[in-house]
């Protein structure tokens, strides 16, 4: 209960953009946790492709672009370790590249694989300019990403 106060007293003293945020987050979350389950990963991509239709793209991240995605990444997790559902590394993975992009940030969904034990495992992170944003340091390393990045939520207009 003390940890549910305190969370509701930290998004309160949040600014109204960094609120609004987490907000955006939160209802990404929960609607992309839906739609996979419904619709599939390649018709859920497209569908948030074409929530980010008219962002601008930035082409180059420099340290002002890198932090910026920093900050989106840190309050899409708090968002995420706040909801009432458990959201798996695709589903946060999905949302961030999402919420970037409609900021104008160039961002990669990243997919990897791995055998352990003799299970098959595969695991999701988003990286700017090479710069990973939603992973402890290591984890990702641990996983031989896929040849090329999943391509950005947005088509690509030659």
């Amino acid at each position: 209960m003390k940890t549910t106060i305190k969370a509701w007293y930290g998004f309160w003293s949040l600014r109204a953009l960094s609120r609004r945020l987490v907000l955006e987050a939160a209802v990404a979350l929960v609607a992309t946790w839906v739609g996979l389950r419904v619709v599939g990963f390649r018709r859920w991509k497209s569908m948030l492709g074409w929530f980010t239709a008219s962002a601008r793209r930035v082409h180059r991240a420099d340290s002002a672009v890198l932090g910026a995605a920093g900050a989106i990444a840190r309050f899409e997790d708090a968002a995420a370790r706040h909801l009432f559902l458990r959201t798996n590394c695709l589903e946060r993975s999905l949302v961030l590249c999402w919420l970037l992009e409609r900021r104008g940030i160039a961002a990669q969904l990243r997919i990897g694989a791995r055998k352990e034990k003799g299970r098959f495992e595969a695991h999701a992170w988003v990286e700017v300019d090479g710069t990973v944003l939603n992973d402890a340091p290591e984890p990702h390393l641990h996983f031989a990403p896929f040849e090329r990045p999943i391509a950005s939520l947005k088509a690509e207009i030659p």
